[in-house]
């Protein structure tokens, strides 16, 4: 979201937030000195992140917990250079001990120079807010590995809180301690405790080239079932979206009986113009990359074999069902159908398997039908609903959130269910924008859906390469923000000649 290197004017972004949200990617600030406006501003994106989230009562806490997490981030990246400047290894158990002795003074007279030799090593202080599922994850990260030490004295610390149960009877033992640097910690355990959490919810976890200081905050359960109650609603009440068509079952039969053969399948699909002029077009389409164009049903379906046409009715189905009748569902479709050409190249290049083309191809298509449904819901049944909540005492936001798109998955992936769609496209579009939470048969599939949406939101200025799953960027081997823009040079080059074709 920002990235604090040298001094800039800093916006809260209301509308960044609430896509962030939406989406389930991370909001990141980054700062390599933690000055006193950047502590200012992260106050102001967490008080503006929770707002959206209807948790405004935990902003005071979780803002204490932030500033203590960042400063003993800071701390640590300046205990680094100093030791560095020292030609001390941190690591090693005496000289640490040697250095430690005159650190605090040192650095204290002279805070300017260390921390500019912070920012000239590239130590950094990142803080970042998310919403995974139904829990809000808040980071502190700084690219400096801990030592066994410090992790030892953090845990000894986190130990010694749970005897605490009151702000004074902390501040009287800790004060008396010769370590009264771990009040900071001690007031951070008692400060989640105030607002129902344990010490379980804090964790200091240590990477290979980080250190991550995380804080895990399950959601308001209620608002949590009212979101699940009014998705549900939602599906069921939209009775005017049918099954299939018949056409599009029958030839769904035909394809799951063994004993169809092809020129069957053929002469259904040919018996519906609208569906063999659509099938023509994929075919011919940059996706097959053929030699020549190809005119014929029979040769057409030969080519794109069973899975790619079962895949086919899904999607064609969808859009017959759902429509484009308005620019809101325009403008989703064009989304998805780039989604749709950026998977199937990522599976191309990456993946090197026949049957997940097909599969990454409709996931893309399909990803976003929970948006493009709620869309669809005719504005008599929307007041319904409404209403049924006013009376429910359901408050008016959560009903906001799911216009807005949150829960829009979950509502897809209802949809999906209703219409017998298989489990792998089903698993697509629920967890498209959760990845990990994808069961192993189903990785490959949901990681590149999930990429190829978030190319698209890079590609249009809505994310920037740090909101994007490191996990899943490893799995592809992507790196550095430099793969990622030849990348999407290139998809974005060769999806805009196809579509000029088309």
């Amino acid at each position: 979201m920002a990235t604090t290197s040298q001094t800039q004017e800093l916006t809260i972004d209301q509308a960044r937030i609430k896509k962030a949200i939406i989406s389930g990617v991370p909001l990141t600030i980054t700062t390599y000195t933690l000055p006193h406006e950047i502590e200012l501003y992260i106050e102001q994106v967490l008080e503006a992140f929770l707002k959206e989230l209807g948790q405004q009562h935990l902003k005071d806490y979780l803002a204490y917990c932030i500033r203590e997490l960042a400063v003993n981030a800071k701390k640590a990246n300046t205990k680094r250079v100093y030791f560095m400047e020292r030609g001390l290894d941190i690591t090693i158990p005496q000289e640490y001990k040697e250095g430690i002795t005159s650190f605090k003074e040192d650095t204290f007279n002279n805070i300017g120079h260390y921390l500019q030799l912070q920012k000239e090593k590239g130590l950094y202080i990142k803080i970042l807010f998310q919403v995974k599922g139904h829990t809000i994850i808040l980071e502190v990260r700084n690219n400096v590995v801990i030592t066994k030490t410090e992790l030892i004295r953090i845990h000894d610390k986190l130990a010694r809180s749970r005897q605490y149960h009151t702000l004074e009877e902390a501040l009287t033992q800790v004060l008396d301690d010769s370590e009264g640097a771990g009040l900071g910690l001690v007031i951070l355990i008692l400060m989640l405790k105030k607002i129902g959490l344990d010490e379980d919810c804090f964790d200091i976890i240590p990477g290979e080239t980080e250190t991550i200081a995380r804080i895990s905050i399950p959601m308001d359960k209620t608002r949590v079932e009212n979101l699940s109650i009014l998705s549900k609603a939602i599906v069921d009440q939209i009775t005017a979206l049918p099954q299939f068509p018949e056409n599009i079952v029958a030839i769904q039969k035909l394809i799951n009986d063994p004993r169809s053969e092809m020129a069957d399948i053929a002469r259904h699909i040919s018996m519906d113009p609208a569906m063999t002029a659509d099938l023509l077009k994929v075919v011919n389409s940059a996706q097959f990359m053929l030699s020549k164009k190809v005119d014929s049903i029979s040769e057409a379906v030969k080519l794109v074999g069973i899975r790619g046409i079962k895949n086919l009715l899904y999607s064609y189905g969808t859009q017959k069902i759902l429509g484009e009748d308005t620019s809101d569902k325009k403008a989703l479709w064009e989304h998805s159908y780039k989604t749709a050409y950026y998977a199937y190249n990522l599976a191309k290049n990456f993946r090197k398997d026949k049957n997940l083309l097909d599969d990454v191809y409709v996931g893309g298509i399909l990803h976003d039908m929970g948006k493009i449904i709620f869309s669809t819901v005719h504005p008599d049944l929307l007041q319904k609903i409404r209403s049924f909540f006013a009376e429910k005492g359901i408050p008016a936001a959560t009903f906001e959130d799911l216009a807005a798109g949150m829960n829009h998955a979950e509502i897809g992936a209802m949809i999906a269910e209703k219409w017998n769609f298989p489990d792998n496209l089903i698993t697509a579009i629920r967890l498209h924008h959760e990845p990990n939470q994808a069961p192993p048969e189903f990785k490959d599939l949901v990681e590149t859906v999930y990429l190829a949406n978030m190319l698209c939101e890079y590609e249009n200025g809505n994310i920037t390469f740090d909101q994007l799953e490191k996990s899943v960027l490893t799995s592809f081997g992507i790196g550095n923000e430099k793969q990622i823009e030849l990348l999407l040079q290139r998809f974005s080059e060769s999806f805009k000649r196809e579509t000029q074709n088309h």
